[in-house]
């Protein structure tokens, strides 16, 4: 190659590095070299350099989409289905999460609700549907219903309910996880209220709760805003209840065994 050809050479890979940059597509501008290192070994044609570049972009991007979601939505922890121990809660039918992994229930705007006493992972199949949602390009938000009711009251104090409100009510899927744990007064429920109804048919709810329905009208203090909220959530929804033992017991249990174990001679 002549001085004068790999002048042009150089100059025309500098201004395809900053086109590439200008346009906002960094991992494209960072993969470029390799690319063509690649293109040279392997004698690649220049459409196949050029796949291979934005296949690196698409992906790079979609990375950086997926984070954004996640951190939007604040999961205080990531969960999946795979990892849920199904085989030590049998009253669980694995069928219905096979068909909720589907997320045809985002799809059809359906509620999920998780029933059953604490630590047997209600949080852990809400978070994991949460977050399959996501992984899919959903646009999700985990919140507990006591911070929930929190910052609506807060907001409302301030005198922007209606910006807060959005939060709840633009993601295709909120999780709300703990419903039931602690009582609410009258504002409380009539906030559960509003985002429920709100969502009705617009946006799906996963929401986790220790109580049974017949117990919501103490939950809320309030019979008629009890039958309201579920007439709502029922509508459209998938009901599990979950009657198995608490993994948070059964690991201290097992610790505890370990304790009792006489020492190695």
């Amino acid at each position: 190659m002549s001085t004068a050809t790999k002048a042009r050479v150089d100059t025309a890979y500098q201004r395809l590095r900053e086109h590439l940059a200008y346009l906002g597509l960094s991992t494209a501008a960072e993969e470029l070299a390799p690319a063509l290192d690649r293109a040279a070994k392997q004698k690649l044609s220049a459409v196949e350099v050029l796949e291979d570049l934005l296949a690196r972009e698409t992906e790079a991007t979609r990375a950086r989409r997926l984070h954004g979601r996640l951190r939007f939505a604040h999961y205080p922890l990531r969960k999946t289905l795979p990892e849920f121990e199904f085989d030590y809660q049998p009253s669980i039918d694995r069928k219905v999460f096979g068909e909720l992994s589907t997320l045809r229930f985002v799809e059809e705007r359906r509620n999920v609700l998780l029933l059953g006493p604490p630590g047997v992972g209600k949080t852990h199949l809400a978070i994991s549907l949460g977050i399959a949602a996501t992984e899919a390009g959903y646009r999700t938000y985990f919140t507990t219903a006591s911070d929930l009711v929190a910052s609506l009251q807060s907001a409302h104090l301030e005198g922007n309910a209606s910006a807060k409100m959005r939060t709840f009510t633009g993601p295709s899927v909120l999780v709300i996880d703990e419903l039931g744990y602690l009582p609410m007064d009258q504002t409380s429920a009539h906030w559960i209220f509003q985002v429920v109804s709100r969502r009705y048919e617009r946006g799906s709810i996963v929401l986790t709760s220790n109580r049974g329905f017949s117990d919501w009208g103490q939950v809320f203090a309030d019979q008629v805003v009890a039958a309201a909220i579920l007439d709502r959530l029922l509508h459209h929804a998938t009901v599990v209840n979950i009657k198995g033992k608490s993994y948070r017991m059964r690991r201290h249990q097992a610790q505890l065994d370990r304790e009792r174990e006489p020492p190695m001679i």
